[in-house]
């Protein structure tokens, strides 16, 4: 068991009375916990894992008009390395924090520039703020995200 995650106590599914269905793992306290696989209603679908019932660790969270994040989650949020796409083919590829763009990365657009001057730097609350270069990064978002799509959206 990994140090500070809870047990899995059980294994299975359960339809709520909204119409969200969760398959996966419970902890002893009837919370998602370990790899799980939730449908909301309206169409969003988190694959990933979970922890005290959170999206907490890699996963990804597909959305009912097309954008997409692969990375990593903490506390229910886009939180740590991944990629977020729009549903217009925009992408950014970094940090998040706390649900948002929030660190080094680099925004891609729909037509595959980066914008001028070009969109690479630190961001703070979704804009960017100071320029330049983090391959490195960007590297490690894109090795999150195969990690992360590999491991959920190939198993669907």
């Amino acid at each position: 068991m990994d140090e500070g995650r809870l047990p899995v106590a059980a294994e299975g599914g359960y339809n709520y009375d909204d119409r969200t269905i969760y398959v996966g793992s419970w902890n002893f306290g009837g919370k998602r916990q370990g790899e799980g696989h939730l449908q909301l209603p309206d169409g969003t679908r988190y694959d990933g894992l979970f922890e005290n019932g959170l999206f907490h660790g890699i996963g990804v969270l597909s959305f009912p008009d097309g954008a997409k994040y692969e990375g990593e989650f903490f506390d229910g949020w886009f939180h740590g390395y991944g990629i977020f796409w729009r549903s217009d083919g925009m992408k950014h590829e970094g940090e998040f924090r706390g649900g948002k763009i929030w660190g080094l990365g680099l925004t891609t657009f729909s037509d595959n520039s980066h914008g001028f001057p070009r969109n690479e730097g630190f961001f703070h609350e979704c804009q960017m703020k100071t320029s330049s270069r983090c391959p490195q990064v960007i590297k490690k978002a894109q090795r999150v995200a195969f990690i992360a799509r590999n491991k959920y959206i190939y198993k669907r």
